[in-house]
């Protein structure tokens, strides 16, 4: 199994299915950048299903077991349960997830699990109306996704997760309302800090409600005791809830980052592999791809890039000038 720099080895691939959404949200795809006469890539740029999976056989052949898919939007790429009935019949995946925001999730849920995908993470930033509306940039209230999440768990896309991204001063008086929401329903609601993805979302670290606040103002409300990771590397940090209701997990990646132990490749929608949710370029495969590179050819791209791997951009994040790093946009990578 290849390591990279820092003895990290590659154990999950994100894949970026398409730089399209239905959604606007603030902190990944404002909406006064991203109007209706935005282009975003055309079709003859995005990776056919026939390279994913291609690339994706690669990875796992270098010890990668987590294949996601995410987007932008993944649920807006044309026929992705054929893309998942190929990912699924690679020896080795041992999990396929898809990270949603759950507006298409109630039409597609059925046919996604009858491909062969294993579980789903929705988006679920508010239950207030007027909260919710404002951060996804459309005006959309929360009953739809709610909806989408009821129909994943009838369909066996389990266990589901439920991300909300805090930001101070936004939505942080949901986070209590989102505990009790999925309190012992078996679902596993996990809190994000507001982090610096990108260059166009406005982050300022007063923006940021520490994982520790977070845990505090749940705790208050509904005792929580810490759980053990389900396995290295591990985003999320587990609390159980002590009455035995089920667990939250919160993602620190600004106030304790976890880059220590990160596993995480990630695929553009255009064919890059970048080793950093913070990247920069990435490494073109879908050029070498295109032109007639043999699967060794490209295995030993994929491996050159994470063996060289030195990627540690949160645990450095204080030290760095503010605009001094150009990071590509989380659309084009996923969370």
């Amino acid at each position: 199994m290849p390591l990279d720099k820092l003895s990290r080895p590659l154990k999950d691939l994100r894949l970026s299915v398409t730089d399209r959404c239905n959604f606007r949200c603030p902190y990944c795809m404002p909406a006064e950048t991203y109007g209706e006469s935005y282009r975003f890539l055309p079709r003859e740029e995005i990776l056919s299903f026939e390279e994913i999976s291609r690339l994706t056989r690669l990875c796992v052949e270098l010890g990668a077991e987590k294949v996601r898919l995410t987007g932008g939007e993944p649920l807006l790429r044309e026929s992705l349960p054929v893309l998942i009935a190929q990912l699924a019949a690679i020896p080795g995946v041992a999990d396929l997830t898809l990270t949603t925001n759950g507006y298409l999730l109630e039409q597609h849920a059925v046919a996604l699990r009858r491909a062969g995908l294993g579980r789903v993470t929705v988006s679920l930033d508010s239950l207030d109306e007027d909260v919710f509306a404002a951060l996804n940039g459309r005006g959309f209230g929360p009953a739809r996704v709610l909806e989408g999440i009821a129909a994943a768990e009838r369909a066996g896309l389990a266990p589901i997760k439920v991300n909300a991204v805090v930001v101070r001063g936004v939505n942080d008086a949901s986070i209590v309302d989102l505990a009790r929401r999925f309190r012992g329903t078996g679902h596993i609601m996990r809190f994000i800090e507001f982090m610096d993805v990108g260059n166009i979302n406005g982050w300022e670290p007063e923006q940021v409600v520490p994982a520790s606040e977070i845990l505090s103002r749940i705790a208050a409300v509904f005792p929580l005791e810490p759980a053990e990771p389900n396995y290295r590397g591990e985003v999320a940090r587990r609390y159980a809830y002590r009455d035995g209701t089920g667990e939250i997990g919160i993602i620190a990646s600004v106030t304790q980052p976890f880059c220590g132990d990160c596993s995480r490749a990630r695929l553009s929608t255009d064919g890059r592999l970048f080793t950093c949710l913070f990247g920069t370029q990435g490494t073109d495969l879908r050029g070498p791809m295109r032109a007639g590179a043999s699967d060794a050819e490209l295995r030993d791209i994929i491996l050159g890039v994470w063996t060289r791997r030195t990627d540690r951009y949160s645990e450095e994040r204080a030290s760095r000038s503010p605009g001094g790093h150009d990071k590509i946009e989380m659309y084009q990578i996923g969370g």
